[in-house]
């Protein structure tokens, strides 16, 4: 199967973003694919906020972005657009990390208010990053999401079942990509 990079934008370990993220790629690994996860908010600040594109961490991002078939970006929603962690990393990879790929944008927020961030912040910056294929994407609200004290998740039964379909279409899409990519 496919190589997913599973990229979380939240700049907190324990928020809602981070935690259905990597409860979705449960679901990927089960489905047959590697699955590697960035978590963003543990590359260095001063990599990020210096714009060093010869740090170490900058670096080893950039080639597990060029590694990956596939790509999940999630991020939660702030002031109408995902997260600066993320926006910091996106501008410090090459123009076209993307080319080539599936990617499959997330987002978290507290209001519908924020649904259309992913069509109108995240997927023109991930599509001019070279996209061969965006699927999509999926708006996830806060009050959706559970988490429980033993470090469990659950999330409400209608968004379950339409993050189970985004994340089905993303697997079928992404082992298709390297043919469409090859075609071309």
């Amino acid at each position: 199967m496919a190589t997913v990079l599973s990229v979380s934008g939240s700049p907190s370990a324990s928020s809602r973003t981070n935690r259905l993220l990597r409860h979705l790629d449960t679901r990927l690994l089960a489905q047959g694919h590697r699955v590697i996860p960035l978590d963003v908010r543990t590359i260095p600040a001063e990599a990020l906020l210096g714009a060093d594109f010869r740090h170490p961490a900058i670096v080893e991002a950039a080639a597990l972005f060029a590694a990956a078939d596939g790509v999940v970006v999630a991020t939660p929603v702030y002031k109408a657009s995902y997260s600066g962690v993320l926006k910091a990393l996106l501008d410090l990879l090459p123009q076209y990390a993307l080319t080539g790929k599936t990617v499959l944008p997330l987002a978290t927020g507290g209001s519908t208010a924020h649904v259309l961030a992913i069509d109108y912040a995240l997927r023109p910056v991930l599509n001019s990053m070279g996209a061969a294929h965006i699927v999509q994407g999926w708006f996830t609200l806060d009050k959706d999401i559970t988490t429980h004290e033993d470090g469990s998740l659950s999330v409400a039964p209608g968004t379950d079942e339409a993050l189970t379909q985004v994340l089905d279409q993303f697997s079928a899409a992404v082992g298709r990509t390297p043919l469409l990519a090859a075609a071309s």
